[in-house]
């Protein structure tokens, strides 16, 4: 597809605005040919303070801006240069720039009705046929583009609505949860405190005694041994039987 941009510029010639005029403007013109934008522009500007109705003059400065990308001032000078004759070959040439400044500035909007107006004037333009073509184009895709970004940012926002949902309704679900484990069986919980208050107390050392039974344990010992004492003295005390000396 071809997307270069056509820039009109005309020339003067058989125009009686005086030598000084035409000299100006002409000077200008060769200077935006050899590609020396700043001081075309600077001629056009001179050829409009000693003809401010000349058509050539603000429709040649509007090129010069073109050329230096300043897309804002170029259109300006299309739009006045418009007031500037009843030609409307030179209307829809000076309404295909301002289309083709509005396309370079991506408004497309604003350049597919310069284009349209362009072709109410000349209908029989191919240049501005295939522009007015090239900017439709250009805005269906920017407006589908737009179309899948807010799309993007629409399911951005609902995935952290339903994010904040999801934990929310988690936070939720925890918190009934710890309510019912309260509220349901009271006397387990008691008794699991009560089990881990034993758990912690001090067990009592197997290996120590009181001090009644080691009483009881010493006396009977005792007794023990005495009754030993006993047995022992009756068995000496017994004669013991000697065989006779025959």
């Amino acid at each position: 597809m071809r997307r270069y941009i056509i820039i009109f510029v005309v020339i003067l010639g058989t125009y009686s605005y005086g030598q000084s005029i035409r000299g100006l403007v002409n000077e200008g013109v060769d200077q935006y040919e050899d590609k020396k934008y700043p001081e075309a522009e600077v001629n056009f500007k001179k050829g409009l303070e000693a003809a401010p109705n000349s058509f050539q003059a603000e429709f040649n400065l509007g090129d010069s801006y073109f050329r230096q990308q300043r897309y804002d001032e170029a259109v300006k000078s299309f739009q006045q240069s418009l007031v500037k004759t009843d030609d409307k070959i030179l209307k829809a040439k000076a309404f295909h720039n301002i289309g083709n400044s509005l396309l370079k500035a991506q408004k497309l909007k604003e350049s597919v009705e310069a284009y349209k107006q362009s072709l109410k004037l000349n209908p029989q333009d191919q240049e501005t046929k295939y522009n007015l073509s090239y900017a439709l184009n250009q805005l269906k895709n920017q407006q589908q583009n737009q179309q899948n970004q807010n799309q993007q940012d629409q399911n951005k926002d609902q995935n952290k609505d339903q994010n904040k949902q999801d934990q929310q309704n988690q936070n939720d679900q925890n918190q009934n949860k710890d309510q019912q484990n309260k509220q349901q069986n009271p006397q387990d919980q008691e008794a699991k405190q009560d089990q881990t208050k034993q758990q912690n107390q001090p067990k009592p050392d197997k290996q120590k005694i009181s001090k009644e039974e080691a009483e009881r344990i010493l006396n009977a010992i005792k007794n023990n041994e005495q009754e030993l004492q006993n047995k022992i003295r009756k068995h000496k005390g017994k004669r013991v039987p000697t065989e006779k000396d025959w």
